[in-house]
Parts: structure tokens; C-alpha cells; sequence
């Protein structure tokens, strides 16, 4: 059984066969087979908008809440045998959706196991991030309070090695369980190869089932103070007001002795940048004088450039315009390259 792309925030390349599923009995088929294995967990045609942080986009021809490993085994069996393209969803805080929606088949993760033995931590995919870093605070291990302000779940923030406010996930993380396909393996650390909001399953198809951290023991009204602070900072300087998908652009990575040198000397990037040797993709927003356009319902934000929001009535379209327009003027008039770190669904 071959597996496609599938993990959370990807965008399958295997379209449905659509000239296949023309045919009632086809679709029929289908979902019987759903109905008669998920009940009252399958839905049908149910809108992509109640489910991802940007609050648009299209409805999906099936959803499943998948509550275990073994939802998760006999969903994706389903779709592979009848041809039916299908996307895990994890917490939908980087996710773009079409308006037109996806005809496939969304495994939506809700496994939301969550154990803690000594200062091992075992959380599954649909975990949400805040919840884990309360959880281990409580029980006195430090290593996750940065999570306390990071959107969507486990299984996402793995897949992107997501981080703020110092930390990421390869700091603590042991190992995780991922679905390849055939079946449920082990992946290390080391095996994830994590880069900046990167790891390897951004480029290999595979679900992640749950993660395993090793964390510190501390002091749980530190950690909570700490977690308070991490959350008055995002109030501050994020918009709260509005959907968002959270950051849009990876920030840009670059060596000082690279081609970018007269880039950056041109730029006047700031030194504290220049030392981390990563620039802000909000920095690079806002020296385009980009902050405050909109299109549609969509519009960057005035509080913060690296977030667009959905202030009312937002298509996916509207957001796509204003992501393309970052993108060529980022490129035209800096000579920069931005890259997001919102994911695309139906497209």
C-alpha cells in the first residue's frame, strides 16, 4: 500500500477520480463504508471554516474524527482502496482551505491521550499545544511553557518543529509515533531531522500518532508565572481580534558570508537580527509599508505584519491575493524570497 501526502497542513498531489465518482453507486459505496465503520463520526459535506484558525473555506466531501490509531488505520484504509484523496487535520492554526473545499477525505486527529510518567510526557496528536504546556507545568516539568501561546495541536507542531520565545519542539522531543503507511513506526529525534520550522514529514507522507518529550523538573508556580508572561507578550504584539492562521512567513534564514550581504547592508537590518542571522518576516513586511492593506475581508495586520486577518466576510482568495502580493514585492523591491508557513488545502 502506497501512502500519499497526508500529514497535517499538507496539500495531497493525488487528485480524485472524479470520472470514477460520477457514478452514484461509486460515491454511495464510499460512504457506506464510512457510515458502517465511523457512525456518528463521519459527517458529510461539513465546512473546513469551523475547524481551522482562519475561519473560511470550503466544506469537505468527508470528515472523520479520528479518536485512535485504529480511526486513523481504518480511515486511511477506506480512502486508498477507493481512490479517494485524503488530508489529516490537526489543530487548523496554519491552514488555508479553498472556498470551493476539498473532495476527499479529512482525518481530523482527535486522540488527545495525554501521560505523564516522571519526567517523560506522552501526548497524542490531538493534543492541543496550550493544553500540554499546562499539564506539564502543573506537574512541575519545564521545558514546554513556550507552548502555552502556540495555536493548533501536537501532531502540527511537531511536523513544523514549531517555537517561540526561545524554544521549539526538537529541544525536548524523544521520539514520535508516525503512521507510514503500512504501519505505526518509531521516529527519533535525530530521524526527524528537524530544521527551522521544518522536519523530515514536510517532505515524507506519514501521520503522526503521538510524541514523547523528556522534560526538567521545575517549579510550577514559576513555570505558571512564566506561562503568563509568555501569553501578556502575544497579547501585546499579536491580533486577537480576528481569525488568523498565526505567522504567515517563515522568517529568513541567512550566512553572513552569503551572496545576501549587500542585501542586508542595503536594508540596514537591524544588528540583533544580523546576529541570530534570521530576519523578521514581519521586519520585512513592514519595510514594504504593507501593514493595514486589505483585500476583500482579508487585511494585514496593523499590530503586527507577518499576520493577515479575517476581519469579516474573508475568502480564501482574498487571502491567497494578499500572500502573492507579500511575495512579489518582497521579491521586486528587496530582493528577497518569502516562504510560507501557512499550508494550502484544496488548491
Amino acid at each position: 500500500m502506497q501512502l500519499r501526502r497526508i500529514q497535517q497542513g499538507q496539500t495531497p498531489y493525488v487528485a480524485l477520480n472524479l470520472k470514477l465518482c460520477e457514478d452514484i453507486f461509486c460515491m454511495n459505496n464510499i460512504t457506506t463504508l464510512l457510515q458502517n465503520r465511523f457512525g456518528d463520526q463521519l459527517k458529510l459535506n461539513e465546512p473546513l471554516k469551523k475547524y481551522t484558525n482562519f475561519r473560511l473555506g470550503g466544506p469537505a466531501a468527508y470528515f472523520v474524527e479520528a479518536r485512535n490509531e485504529e480511526d486513523v488505520l481504518d480511515a486511511h484504509k477506506i480512502a486508498v482502496e477507493n481512490d479517494v484523496p485524503f488530508f489529516a487535520l490537526g489543530g487548523g492554526s496554519n491552514l488555508l482551505v479553498n472556498d470551493a473545499g476539498f473532495v476527499g477525505l479529512v482525518i481530523k486527529m482527535a486522540n488527545r491521550d495525554l501521560v505523564i510518567d516522571g519526567n517523560l510526557v506522552t501526548a497524542g496528536s490531538g493534543v492541543l499545544s496550550a493544553l500540554l504546556a499546562r499539564k506539564t507545568a502543573e506537574a512541575g516539568l519545564a521545558g514546554l511553557e513556550w507552548m502555552i501561546s502556540l495555536p493548533g495541536t501536537v501532531g502540527g507542531a511537531v511536523r513544523g518543529n514549531a517555537g517561540c520565545f526561545g524554544g521549539e519542539v526538537r529541544d525536548d522531543l524523544v521520539s514520535a509515533e508516525v503512521f507510514d503507511g503500512n504501519e505505526i513506526i518509531t521516529l527519533s529525534n535525530a530521524d526527524l531531522k528537524f530544521g527551522y520550522r521544518d522536519s523530515l514529514l514536510k517532505h515524507q507522507a506519514g501521520i503522526i500518532i503521538s510524541a514523547t518529550f523528556k522534560l526538567e523538573s521545575g517549579n510550577s508556580e514559576e513555570l505558571k508565572n512564566k506561562m503568563d508572561e509568555f501569553l501578556g507578550k502575544r497579547k501585546s504584539s499579536q491580533p486577537l481580534y480576528a481569525g488568523s492562521a498565526g505567522c504567515v512567513f517563515k522568517n529568513l534564514e541567512f550566512d553572513v558570508d552569503s551572496d545576501m550581504q549587500p542585501i542586508l547592508e542595503k536594508l540596514d537590518v537591524p544588528v540583533e537580527m544580523q546576529k541570530t542571522k534570521r530576519i523578521s518576516a514581519g521586519w520585512i513586511i513592514d519595510q514594504l509599508d504593507l501593514k493595514g492593506t486589505q483585500i476583500g475581508g482579508a487585511r494585514i495586520s496593523d499590530e503586527h505584519g507577518n499576520f493577515i486577518v479575517n476581519v469579516g466576510g474573508a475568502t480564501a482568495s482574498d487571502v491567497a491575493q494578499l500572500i502573492a502580493l507579500s511575495k512579489t514585492k518582497a521579491r521586486n523591491e528587496l530582493g528577497l524570497q518569502l516562504h510560507e508557513e501557512v499550508q494550502y488545502l484544496g488548491f
